[in-house]
C-alpha cells in the first residue's frame, strides 16, 4: 500500500480534505503533521481528516488528530474539524472516547463528515465573486478588497491586500486563462467591533488549471511554461503572513492570509 498524505481544497464549501493512506509510521506522522500545519494555516471553512485507508491497529496516530482538533478551537474564527474512519477500529474507539473534548467529530464515512462540518461552520463574513480571465479582473478584485476591508474595519492590511489580490488574479489570468472564483473571508473575532484578537482576511483565488505555482528565485525559469516567472509570488510572499496552494477537484486554489499588523 502506498504511504501518502494528500490535501485537496473544495471550491464550493472551502473545506480542506486531508487523506492519509498507508501503515502508520514515523515517516507518515511527519507527512501528516506538516500537511495539517499547512492546511490550518489556510484558515479553511472546515478540515476533514479522511483516515479510511490508514492502517493503525494500535491507535498510535490518535494524539496527532486530537492535537489538531485542539488547535482548531484556538483560532478565530474556530475551524470545524471531523474525521472519517472505519467503525469498530481501535483508532475510532479512542477518538470517539476523547474527540469530543478536543472538538473532533468522528464519523463512519466521508459524506457524514462533510455534512457535520457544514452544520458546524461558524458564522463569518465572506465575499464570493466569479471573474472572467480578462485584463479588468484584477481591478475588479482590488475594488472588492477595498469595499470588504472598509466594511469589516480592516484598515492596516488594505494596501497589502489589494496588492496580493492583484497578483493572485493576475497570475491566474496569465497561467490558467480560465474562469476565476475570488473568495474573501474575514478572520478574527466573530463579532465585528470587538477589540480582542487580530483582524485579518483570507484571500483565495480558484481556477480550473491543476498546475500548482512555485516560488522561484529570480534567475529560475517558470518550469511549467518555459519562461521567467515568479515575481508575483515573491510579492505575495512578502506582503502576506502566509500563503499556499492546493489542488481542487476542478483545478487549484491559491490563497493568502493577511492580518492588521
Amino acid at each position: 500500500m502506498q504511504h501518502q498524505v494528500v490535501a485537496v481544497g473544495d471550491r464550493e464549501s472551502a473545506i480542506i480534505e486531508v487523506t492519509v493512506t498507508g501503515q502508520w509510521s514515523r515517516s507518515l506522522w511527519l507527512q501528516a503533521r506538516d500537511m495539517l500545519r499547512r492546511s490550518l494555516s489556510a484558515y479553511p471553512a472546515g478540515l476533514l481528516l479522511d483516515l479510511m485507508r490508514l492502517t493503525d491497529h494500535s491507535a498510535g496516530s490518535a494524539p496527532l488528530w486530537l492535537h489538531a482538533g485542539l488547535q482548531t478551537t484556538h483560532l478565530e474564527p474556530s475551524i470545524p474539524i471531523a474525521t472519517c474512519l472505519p467503525a469498530g477500529s481501535a483508532l475510532a474507539a479512542r477518538l470517539e472516547r476523547k474527540g469530543r473534548h478536543y472538538g473532533l467529530g468522528v464519523h463512519a464515512d466521508r459524506e457524514q463528515a462533510r455534512t457535520a462540518l457544514s452544520s458546524r461552520r461558524p458564522p463569518t463574513d465572506q465575499v464570493h465573486l466569479q471573474l472572467a480571465p480578462d485584463p479588468t479582473a484584477a481591478a475588479v478584485a482590488r475594488e472588492v478588497i477595498r469595499t470588504a476591508c472598509e466594511e469589516w474595519g480592516i484598515t492596516a492590511s488594505l494596501s497589502r491586500a489589494r496588492l496580493v489580490v492583484s497578483e493572485l488574479v493576475g497570475n491566474a489570468i496569465e497561467h490558467a486563462g480560465t474562469l476565476i472564483d475570488l473568495v474573501v473571508t474575514r478572520l478574527g473575532p466573530r463579532q465585528r467591533g470587538l477589540v480582542r484578537g487580530p483582524r485579518g482576511l483570507r484571500v483565495a483565488v480558484y481556477d480550473r488549471d491543476p498546475r500548482l505555482p512555485h516560488l522561484l528565485t529570480p534567475d529560475m525559469s517558470y518550469l511549467e511554461l518555459g519562461q521567467e516567472r515568479g515575481y508575483g509570488l515573491r510579492i505575495i510572499d512578502a506582503a502576506a503572513r502566509r500563503w499556499g496552494a492546493l489542488p481542487t477537484p476542478t483545478g487549484k486554489v491559491v490563497w493568502a492570509v493577511l492580518f492588521d499588523e
